[in-house]
């Protein structure tokens, strides 16, 4: 079924309702959060590059996973994987040229939209937020947010890529809880002076180009408290609850004691011999054994008990559950809006590519040298 309730006529929300047994648990979880999350905090903007081909009607894909802090951030995604796709995925002159060609164009200009052998590419904005409870903590990880069944602490598996494979659409199926979130975030705007004034106005133009709302998955980071100080990040966004813990875990471990002075930041050690909080509390020499103790059994609860939250020294570290909502008009995703910050500039990032698939790397370091005041 469809609901046309909140927004502007003409977009409807498919609705399905759960009927397996995994899918209800979802669905019950979700709306035992939306219960308890009363306050939603919004971080900001996030970008990433989706795609949209002939045969993909009103879908976009994704191709560069929407968690970078900037528009050039996505754009050098973009760069990177047209180039790669050049030198890697054809053997035809004509593609590679076109493919080398909208490389030229992202290594000189913000390019936030261009077509390439018929694929559109788009940077886009999405907005990440969390829901907070009455208390003022950040949502933790829900019972049926997918968890692997033995949990691997290894840091050098890797871990699922961020929206690989995602696709996007309006006319996507969504459940009753994630229907009735999607038509109460058409109307967000940000407000409050701390945002400027041509930020304001952005967000109040988004909503009439580009008036529905799309939910993406679920994503997860440290969020750290000392006191009763605001929430704030300690880490990149995750896939999965399990690669944010396992970052816990090497963060109390590795990064605390050097950050707190207990191991000197020039001793490294290495994957297979580490030298960190848990092998010198073994070893039992380290002057410092009785605070690298402390973190070390910190970092062993979190393995132990798969914790969502530890305190450590006066500071909480949660792994909390972060969300993102995406906008969408006639024409596809919001793309960068006027007022979103670029950090850097367009440049070259690769060495240069010929049709003919061949690399030149003393033409890119004659060139670079050529460009060195």
């Amino acid at each position: 079924m469809s609901h046309k309730g909140a927004g502007p006529a003409g977009w409807p929300v498919v609705v399905r309702v759960p009927v397996e047994p995994v899918e209800a648990a979802v669905e019950a979880d979700a709306r035992d959060a939306a219960m308890n999350s009363n306050v939603l905090a919004v971080r900001g903007p996030l970008f990433g590059v989706m795609a949209q081909g002939e045969a993909d009607g009103r879908c976009w894909r994704v191709v560069v996973e929407v968690t970078h802090g900037g528009p050039q951030e996505a754009r050098d995604g973009l760069n990177s994987l047209l180039w790669f796709r050049a030198k890697d995925d054809t053997e035809d002159r004509t593609e590679r040229r076109a493919l080398l060609a909208a490389v030229a164009r992202l290594e000189t200009e913000r390019v936030d939209e261009l077509t390439v052998l018929g694929t559109r590419y788009r940077v886009v904005r999405a907005d990440e937020y969390t829901g907070m409870d009455a208390h003022g903590d950040v949502e933790p990880p829900r019972p049926t947010d997918p968890e692997p069944l033995t949990p691997d602490w290894d840091r050098r598996r890797h871990s699922p890529r961020i929206d690989e494979g995602l696709v996007l659409g309006p006319d996507t199926p969504v459940s009753p809880v994630q229907a009735a979130e999607r038509l109460s975030l058409r109307s967000f705007v940000y407000t409050g002076t701390r945002f400027p004034a041509r930020v304001r106005r952005d967000s109040e133009r988004a909503v009439e180009s580009h008036p529905d709302v799309l939910l993406m998955p679920a994503l997860f980071r440290i969020m750290e408290r000392s006191g009763d100080e605001p929430w704030s990040t300690g880490s990149g966004l995750h896939a999965t609850a399990h690669d944010a813990r396992r970052t816990l875990d090497f963060s109390l471990v590795w990064w605390e004691p050097r950050a707190r002075g207990l191991i000197p930041r020039d001793v490294l050690g290495d994957l297979h011999k580490p030298v960190d909080a848990r092998t010198l509390v073994a070893e039992g020499t380290d002057p410092a054994v009785e605070e690298l103790a402390v973190l070390a059994e910190a970092a062993d609860r979190v393995r132990a008990e798969r914790l969502n939250e530890i305190e450590v020294n006066g500071t909480v570290s949660r792994i909390g559950r972060i969300r993102r909502l995406l906008r969408w008009g006639p024409d596809g995703p919001e793309g960068p809006r006027p007022s979103d910050l670029d950090s850097q500039d367009p440049c070259r990032l690769h060495p240069l590519l010929d049709e003919d698939g061949v690399i030149h790397y003393e033409d890119s370091e004659e060139e670079d040298e050529d460009a060195a005041p």
